[in-house]
């Protein structure tokens, strides 16, 4: 199986619509867990989310041919599922309140919003598994990049080695990579 990890949205689009269905997994793992970060803010319901996420590459998949993309694809897929969302609060009979509330609009299509979107979605997917390291990992690694002290500093103000401060550094960037995978960390810490 190739790997496309290091392709292009525009290169795995054009490849999908030449027919080329293994491509479509790549662009599944690239957005899945951020398109569920976005549903989930809106709709505050974790089945909603997922079918929601769900719905829409069902969606992608079937229409193929359809798809002209103006700007991104993650743009794209961001519109899609927040016009999912749209529907579901239809359905509920809330849009009017949430129309008032202004939260709605944006303008998906500019690559600024694009660009928006997914950093906000990527801090709070680095956030939440920060909070999920164990505590003396999670202390080290926040006066490391946060405070932006020293490896030595942290050994003195924890009372631990500069050793022990090195291996729980290396431990808590490894997590990360695992946890938010190479391209999300590399952004990251490139950022």
């Amino acid at each position: 199986m190739a790997n496309y990890s290091t392709y292009t949205d525009n290169e795995l689009i054009a490849l999908w619509k030449e027919g080329n269905d293994a491509v479509f997994r790549e662009i599944y793992l690239r957005y899945d867990k951020l398109l569920y970060l976005y549903a989930y803010k809106k709709l505050r319901n974790r089945e909603e989310s997922k079918d929601v996420v769900q719905d829409s590459f069902t969606w992608l998949l079937n229409h193929r041919n359809e798809i002209q993309l103006s700007s991104s694809l993650s743009g794209y897929l961001y519109k899609t599922v927040l016009h999912q969302i749209l529907d579901i609060f239809k359905h509920k009979g809330i849009i009017k309140r949430y129309v008032e509330s202004g939260e709605y609009y944006i303008e998906l299509d500019s690559p600024e919003a694009d660009y928006l979107i997914r950093e906000k979605d990527i801090a709070t997917l680095i956030e939440n598994e920060i909070a999920a390291m164990p505590p003396k990992m999670r202390e080290i690694y926040t006066l490391k990049k946060r405070e932006f002290l020293s490896t030595k500093e942290i050994a003195g103000q924890l009372g631990l080695s500069v050793h022990t401060v090195s291996t729980q550094l290396k431990r808590a960037l490894k997590h990360l990579k695992v946890k938010l995978g190479t391209i999300v960390f590399v952004l990251w810490i490139l950022s």
